[in-house]
């Protein structure tokens, strides 16, 4: 098969997490700031000023019906403000959504973080659920197929847009604030007929892997009320150290337009300027996706390189001080080790979705994330005191596959811990993994 027939076939099976069979809107070009201003709701106008509530404090409610892909379920919805911490530690306000059980059990919940990879607030899985339709939208309407399980088995459940109001995309430790304060305000709201007493468990793939990992991470010291009530954490997909995944999709077929996006939400989260170090044409790619969702990038920049991106004197990534500096925020490999129970899947055949990269250091992965990264963070756990680890590499699937076979076998796992059976541990079975040691920066060429 040829490599331009990887890329399509590739490109069509990402495609597929993306969209649904009922038409979609085309995905708007907006700022954050008129993204927030469409809707009232995502404002807090408060006159005290939001400094002074405390983390999780619910700011407005309002109910309405569950969308899918635009259309009115007869599910109800409930979605919250409330009051969180953005990834430079400044107060802000964002948006979840709460499904109660089917049973009405308040006892038990599902904090599920959805992979919808934007740099749109638009895009946030609250807006499709509220019925405001856009194309990278399209991926919260079809994470109905875990959810939907989720309710019948009854769980509550509490979606939270991970990535804030101005989307900030890859910042870890804000998904986590973002998170563990959306369960906060759920268990505050008389509406969602839970309490500090109802247990949670935390779900993701992808994106929402980077939500659940850095919210079961933080929880202990951010939330440690919360972390209290944590039964554990399942995922798959994870992004651990974000300068190996830009080095091995670096000129692959499909995932090369996650390079500019990490250099956007890098930039928007910690108020960094990486533009002076873009070539010409890095700044057209900037200004194409400033915007844009993970659809608007898939396979459209097969072969892209960092190199084609930056100045010729900023080829190496790592000569740029201030990206390395945040990268560095952002790895996994840095951060503490959760307290609770965690099941980590992998994919390791990214081959089928055009990554052919082996690097020395990096190795291989699922065709976006490295599964040495991920062997090495779960061997981190182990041997840093949490021996509640179970690790599932899939050699012959890619990371759009991983989710098929992943997500009975999560939701499984986390029905056992909220039944308080004993988690299983993979510690000692782990294969070695790479160097999870942070960046050093080197000098201009």
């Amino acid at each position: 098969m040829s490599r331009n027939a990887v890329r399509l076939l590739a490109t069509g099976l990402v495609a597929a997490l993306a969209v649904t069979a009922a038409p979609v809107a085309t995905a708007a070009a907006v700022t954050p700031s008129s993204a927030t201003a469409s809707d009232p709701f995502y404002t807090y106008s408060g006159s005290e000023p939001l400094a002074s509530f405390a983390p999780g404090t619910v700011l407005k409610t309002r109910t309405l019906q569950y969308h899918l892909v635009g259309l009115p379920t007869p599910v109800t919805a409930i979605q919250l403000l409330y009051r969180t911490t953005d990834a430079q530690g400044r107060p802000s306000a964002n948006v979840t959504t709460v499904v109660r059980s089917l049973t009405g059990d308040g006892g038990k919940a599902v904090s599920y973080q959805s992979f919808y990879d934007s740099l749109s607030p638009e895009d946030g899985p609250s807006r499709a659920i509220a019925g405001d339709l856009t194309l990278g939208g399209a991926i919260p309407n079809a994470e109905a197929v875990f959810l939907v399980p989720l309710l019948l088995q009854g769980y509550n459940l509490v979606i939270p847009d991970t990535e804030g109001q101005t989307a900030n995309f890859a910042a870890g430790p804000e998904y986590a604030t973002n998170t563990l304060d959306s369960i906060r305000a759920a268990t505050r709201s008389a509406e969602t007929g839970m309490n500090a007493d109802t247990r949670f468990g935390l779900m993701g793939y992808s994106g929402g892997a980077i939500a659940t990992n850095w919210a079961a991470a933080l929880a202990p010291a951010y939330a440690p009320e919360v972390n209290s009530k944590l039964v554990g954490f399942a995922e798959g997909g994870l992004l651990v150290d974000p300068a190996h995944n830009l080095k091995y999709v670096d000129g692959s077929l499909v995932w090369t337009g996650v390079i500019p996006m990490a250099i956007i939400g890098v930039s928007r989260s910690y108020g960094i300027d990486l533009k002076p170090y873009l070539s010409s044409y890095g700044l057209e790619v900037y200004q194409k996706l400033e915007h844009g969702s993970i659809v608007d990038a898939l396979g459209h920049y097969p072969g892209l390189t960092w190199k084609k991106l930056a100045k010729p004197q900023y080829a190496d990534p790592n000569s740029v001080p201030v990206f390395v500096e945040a990268v560095n925020r952002i790895n996994l490999g840095s951060a503490a080790t959760p307290a609770i129970p965690g099941f980590i899947a992998q994919g390791n055949g990214g081959v089928l979705e055009g990554t052919f990269s082996n690097r020395p250091g990096i190795g291989t992965g699922d065709g976006v994330m490295v599964a040495g990264d991920v062997r090495a963070l779960a061997r981190q756990y182990c041997a840093t005191g949490n021996g509640s680890i179970k690790y599932q590499q899939f050699d012959l699937l890619s990371h759009v596959g991983v989710p098929v076979v992943w997500a009975p076998v999560a939701m499984s796992w986390l029905a056992d811990r909220f039944e308080g059976r004993n988690a299983p541990s993979d510690c000692g079975n782990i294969p070695a993994g790479n160097s999870l040691a942070p960046e050093v920066p080197v000098p201009t060429s």
